[in-house]
């Protein structure tokens, strides 16, 4: 016999305003406790000295979790002028300092060269994986990390205030875009070092940092109000994709698995030509009375569900 799961199968989205010195694991299993949640997980670590939006998965919504990951996030941050640290933020080592400070001049006149496509070096305290082994392991061990530069998509970089020995930014960016990178190099490129002091996310997709829920709030509930008052439908972070509405017996069919043929119900074409290009080749959310029952692909003649939603009612 199967060992029941703990906790109980809810499903949607929560979106937290993780707190300073927290880690993103901590904060979900602080989450997972608080609503007594069976599955968790979340969209896109924030380091534990960064605040802000963490969205938080619950229940079927985590196979929803690639969508999230793939928004446009927003980022508020203080650049330090004057030093460089082993970890790009403030909770590292100063390995070179310099006395020269940049004008408010110097700073506008260099923004747009990050803008759009750009190339960037992860920090050399980040998880990539270099033949099985994290970047920050290595860096922890005395050696430096052989991090090779990846292609990173900034949308807007605006200069918010500029001071003597820091400056404030907002960014808009693309998935696995590192603000401690892009501060390290925007101190090179001023002619000084420059490091994170302080970094928030704002924004990541639909989830909006003055809508998010601190845990301190979160915990002072009972779970019952919790669920009620914070938790976000699944469907929340796939506004940008096609709904297709079934009728009841092809969602019998698509929640066992079977394909559509959808030449025998016109939107279907339609759905296939607008789809098309698609995330993971997912070309629309199915829906009955306007609850998700799947995402559902094309596959020749046919649309087939890629990932079914066992939702409780």
């Amino acid at each position: 016999m199967a060992r029941k799961k703990k906790g109980d199968p809810i499903s949607g989205w929560i979106n937290l305003d993780k707190p300073y010195g927290m880690t993103s694991t901590q904060a979900i299993g602080k989450v997972r406790r608080i609503l007594n949640a069976q599955k968790i997980g979340h969209a896109g670590t924030l380091d534990p000295l960064a605040t802000g939006v963490l969205p938080i998965a619950l229940g079927e919504a985590t196979k929803t979790i690639s969508f999230a990951q793939d928004d446009i996030k927003t980022y508020r941050f203080t650049i330090q002028w004057g030093e460089q640290r082993d970890t790009d933020d403030m909770e590292g080592q100063v390995i070179a300092v310099s006395d020269h400070r940049p004008t408010r001049e110097d700073i506008f006149a260099l923004l747009s060269r990050y803008i759009g496509e750009i190339q960037q070096v992860p920090p050399n305290f980040s998880a990539i994986k270099i033949n099985g082994e994290r970047a920050y392991d290595i860096a922890r061990d005395g050696d430096t990390p052989e991090l090779k530069p990846r292609t990173v998509y900034i949308e807007e970089l605006v200069l918010l205030d500029s001071r003597a020995d820091d400056a404030d930014f907002e960014m808009t960016c693309g998935k696995g875009t590192y603000v401690r990178s892009l501060a390290r190099d925007i101190g090179n490129d001023l002619g000084t070092k420059g490091y994170i002091s302080s970094l928030r996310r704002e924004k990541v997709g639909g989830f909006i940092a003055k809508n998010a829920i601190s845990l301190d709030i979160l915990g002072e509930m009972d779970y019952f109000s919790a669920r009620s008052e914070y938790l976000l439908p699944l469907q929340i972070v796939l506004d940008d994709i096609p709904a297709l509405d079934l009728k009841e017996d092809e969602t019998a069919k698509i929640r066992n698995g079977q394909a559509l043929n959808f030449v025998s119900r016109p939107n279907f074409e339609r759905l296939t030509k607008i789809g098309l290009g698609k995330k993971e080749s997912i070309i629309a959310l199915a829906t009955h009375d306007g609850a998700p029952v799947a995402l559902i692909e094309q596959t020749r003649a046919e649309i087939k569900p890629v990932r079914v939603f066992n939702l409780t009612k």
